[in-house]
């Protein structure tokens, strides 16, 4: 038998098959791990096809070194998925194939956890303890004895509370025999699902939701319900329903703050039923979730965009929370659009697709007005509870009567009578570290990272300086480099300085923070949104990690300081997401039966996205933004495709880009109606890792699929080892 295999090398040369023949002491299977000869080393691969011959000649024919598994890591329905994504976003094979298994199965770094069990052997149970041991082998005795009572237990446990010798030589002797048993390793072992998490009636609105959805097959549907309306109840029905008909789903939350609430509610709903996937797991801990979903122990895969690709099969329901989002985007190879994937492992298993938002995105919006999508709303919160009152604060007027601090008075006003009154407050910033740039007063000189085009940011608690580009740290400035002056001033407000203010208006009070710098470590979202759930805390200060799905009952206030940070980008989706934070941020306040309120700070306090969002009116604000995105013909109307060039050589990727805009404008000048703009230019952070980058953008209105696939082919024509060229379609990020 022959076998098709792919190597596990991201390198556009080998991205295709090689036979390799089987011998015959492997039970081989199409989707299985293995280890196979190639060039002068062994490498690591996937069996894509099994077949009966070859056209390679016998001497040339190498043989299969094992099989790493022992069952399919690719399913059926991952090969077809592969190759959809293979097609739609021009991946290669094999860049594909590792995003269904966790990483660290490649070159065997993490394996099941093997525990060692020693017990008494049956046959001495009904013997008399004086025919195989000594009176006089006290150590001995008390080793059976225990074991008798107990069973079989952990030999480390046993080698701590007993002698270790006399165990040595009960298992030499064949009294005591020795067992490995896997032990899984579970993520956030402290979330036990216990709870108030019961199953609860619907409201009219939850009802006639969830009734829509479940009287439909293989649909896509846009569940619209405002904050706090109760989606997650609505989820948690289709969930039970998949299960209850002997089906799996898979449940996708944005961010890796979300995973642990969402998982605790699902495990006391679901139990052992429900395993969890995301990049903040241990190796272990992903590897040992993986396995009890591919093995069919668990059929309820929760977590962030990666958890699209767990190996469930027969999906009965897919579901995409805070489908806005754009982290549901990835933006590193392999680059895909997740609600795509989602789509098609929905179309697959036959089974219905959920897109749920309190603030959709515009092209859902209109896919969902056009028909496309099945448009649910959810227009009350449970218990009837009311939209928080929205107060936007014109900090013009704040700085003309005198006030130069990061609060207005309306802000610490309420901020003290929050907390003053026992409750709770949140204050948003999407701004971490103490201040976004370092500059000198004297000359105008700005910290900059040698590395990347952009400015560093100053984090007090290390005295650093750091780039949120690369990761690279120097040392605070104590005089201006450039013209030795002492006088350096320090930029916009980052979270750590609201953490500082608020710790100096309230010094009896913990605040808490929590950013990408405070949630390093795997349980650290977990930690700081339990301890501000158990009210150990008054204030929790954060970045847009806290402005989606988070519960607290006790939070009354929400402070958005600077409100126009997201709206005045360069970026035709600005005007969107602001209103999407505010809105979804603000719904973190009156929850419970607590009325709550949201003080909103802003330069631009006439702007209309802030009239609609202190509304809470997303159908007058989506009318707005449609109509400006028709007349621009920017998405839904048209598809935007950059065309990334990145290199160590800023001529490299200058000559690079040419020639793939002069290709491609010979074939825009040809199909000019498809086309309503094109341009290369320098992208707008111009070195990040020490490589310049270099793009061009197209936007297309007709005939897409023929224009991409020309793109794509002039790409690949250019493609050479000195630049490196990525096509992203409708980027989230343009700089």
């Amino acid at each position: 038998m022959i076998a098709e295999v792919i190597v596990d090398i991201s390198n556009g040369e080998v991205d295709r098959v090689f036979d390799y023949a089987v011998p015959d002491s492997l039970a081989l299977e199409r989707g299985m791990r293995v280890s196979v000869p190639f060039g002068k080393r062994e490498i690591e691969g996937y069996v894509m096809e099994l077949k009966d011959s070859t056209e390679l000649p016998a001497d040339k024919l190498k043989a299969i070194t094992s099989v790493l598994d022992g069952y399919a890591v690719i399913t059926e329905e991952m090969f077809s998925l592969m190759r959809f994504m293979r097609e739609k976003y021009h991946l290669r094979i094999i860049d594909v194939l590792r995003l269904f298994i966790p990483s660290q199965m490649r070159g065997g770094r993490v394996k099941e956890l093997k525990k060692q069990y020693v017990g008494l052997r049956e046959e001495f149970f009904s013997v008399d303890m004086d025919e195989y041991i000594k009176k006089s082998a006290r150590a001995q005795r008390d080793v059976c004895f225990f074991l008798m009572e107990n069973g079989a237990t952990s030999l480390t446990e046993m080698n701590e509370n007993f002698s270790a010798a006399a165990i040595r030589n009960l298992i030499a002797r064949d009294i005591l025999y020795v067992t490995s048993v896997e032990v899984k390793r579970s993520p956030y072992v402290q979330e036990s699902g216990e709870g108030d998490f019961a199953v609860r009636e619907l409201t009219p609105s939850q009802k006639a939701a969830y009734e829509a959805i479940v009287s439909a097959k293989s649909a896509t549907f846009l569940l619209h319900g405002i904050t706090g309306s109760g989606k997650t109840e609505v989820y948690m029905r289709c969930i039970s329903d998949a299960l209850a008909s002997g089906k799996s789903a898979i449940m996708l939350v944005p961010e890796i703050s979300l995973t642990p609430q969402v998982f605790k509610i699902f495990k006391a709903r679901f139990g052992d039923e429900v395993a969890i996937l995301h990049s903040g797991l241990s190796a272990g801990e992903r590897f040992d979730e993986w396995r009890r979903l591919i093995s069919g122990q668990a059929h309820v895969a929760v977590g962030a965009r990666s958890a699209i690709f767990a190996p469930v099969a027969n999906i009965g329901v897919i579901i995409i929370d805070e489908e806005h989002d754009s982290s549901y985007v990835s933006e590193s190879n392999p680059r895909y659009q997740t609600y795509e994937v989602a789509d098609r492992r929905a179309e697959y298993n036959g089974c219905n697709l959920i897109m749920g938002s309190a603030t959709p995105s515009i092209e859902s919006y209109y896919y969902a007005r056009c028909g496309k999508y099945r448009l649910v709303e959810m227009n009350t919160r449970v218990n009837e509870r009311a939209l928080p009152e929205m107060n936007i604060v014109d900090m013009t007027k704040e700085y003309a009567a005198g006030n130069n601090g990061v609060f207005s008075r309306r802000l610490e006003s309420e901020l003290y009578e929050c907390v003053g009154g026992g409750n709770q407050a949140i204050i948003f910033l999407n701004r971490r570290g103490y201040s976004s740039y370092v500059m000198c007063r004297s000359c105008g000189y700005v910290a900059k990272c040698e590395r990347c085009d952009v400015s560093l940011v100053y984090h007090k608690d290390e005295n650093m300086l750091k780039c949120h580009y690369c990761g690279n740290r120097y040392s605070m400035l104590d005089v201006c480099p450039m013209c030795k002056s002492p006088h350096i001033k320090r930029g916009y407000v980052g979270t750590q300085q609201l953490v500082e203010r608020l710790e100096a208006m309230f010094p009896d009070k913990e605040i808490l923070r929590m950013d990408n710098d405070t949630t390093q470590t795997k349980d650290s979202h977990a930690r700081i949104l339990e301890r501000f759930a158990s009210k150990k805390a008054s204030v929790l200060v954060g970045t847009q990690m806290i402005a989606k799905g988070h519960d607290f009952p006790d939070v009354t206030l929400v402070g958005i300081v600077d409100a126009d940070m997201s709206l005045h980008f360069n970026d035709y989706r600005s005007s969107e997401r602001t209103y999407q934070l505010i809105t979804q941020v603000s719904g973190r306040a009156g929850r419970d039966a607590k009325a709550g309120k949201v003080v909103l700070q802003t330069y631009s306090p006439n702007h209309y996205v802030y009239r609609f969002a202190a509304n809470g009116d997303y159908k007058g604000f989506y009318e707005k933004e449609i109509n400006l995105r028709e007349l621009t013909k920017y998405p839904p109307f048209s598809k935007i495709v950059r065309v990334l060039v990145t290199s160590e050589s800023e001529n490299d990727a200058f000559e690079t880009l040419k020639k793939i805009y002069d290709d491609t404008m010979e074939y825009v000048n040809v199909c000019r109606e498809d086309f309503a703009y094109a341009a290369a230019m320098k992208s707008p952070v111009k070195r990040i890792q020490s490589k310049f980058r270099m793009q061009m953008l197209v936007r297309i209105t007709g005939r897409t699929e023929e224009a991409l696939a020309k793109i794509y082919d002039i790409t690949d024509k250019y493609k050479n080892n000195k630049a490196t060229c990525f096509v992203e379609i409708n980027p989230n990020n343009l700089s």
